[in-house]
């Protein structure tokens, strides 16, 4: 088979880009590889089991905490969540849906310097208080809001 020079230059680009960047001090030792999973913490069952599998002791609920998402989800195949927090130092934003069959349904590391927004969509079997998980200078915090759900989004 005989490839083109587009098709040379296309398969190449990605790496001349990866290259370059590395070269330039953009990208660190190890960081195009993924995080390890934390499987322990995504079988959790419970706010404060998740706490513990995430290496903390207890949660403190905390009005620095804000998460937006409609009062009603009519789908609950994709419930729309955004999670702001005003606490200084956030570290780590994670979301629970209490009812779920695991709480744990997203986990976001917030580097230092950023703005401690994240933004997805979960998935929801049920009407169901949903946690906002935030880690901000070692400790942990929490805030809840319940979403009611007309049409599950776990089979139902």
């Amino acid at each position: 088979m005989k490839q083109s020079r587009r098709d040379l230059l296309k398969a190449s680009g990605g790496v001349t880009v990866m290259a370059l960047a590395a070269s330039a001090g953009m990208l660190k030792s190890g960081s195009l590889h993924a995080q390890e999973w934390n499987k322990a913490a995504f079988d959790t069952k419970s706010l404060q089991d998740t706490v513990k599998a995430l290496g903390g002791t207890t949660a403190i609920e905390s009005k620095d905490i804000t998460i937006t998402s409609p009062d009603i989800a009519e789908n609950g195949a994709v419930v729309p969540v955004s999670v702001t927090s005003r606490l200084g130092k956030t570290e780590a934003i994670s979301i629970l849906v209490e009812k779920n069959p695991n709480a744990l349904s997203a986990a976001f590391d917030i580097p230092g310097g950023t703005e401690p927004f994240v933004s997805t969509r979960v998935k929801m079997g049920q009407t169901s208080n949903v946690h906002a998980l935030v880690k901000a200078d070692g400790k942990y915090f929490y805030a809840t809001k319940e979403i009611k759900v007309t049409l599950g989004g776990c089979g139902g």
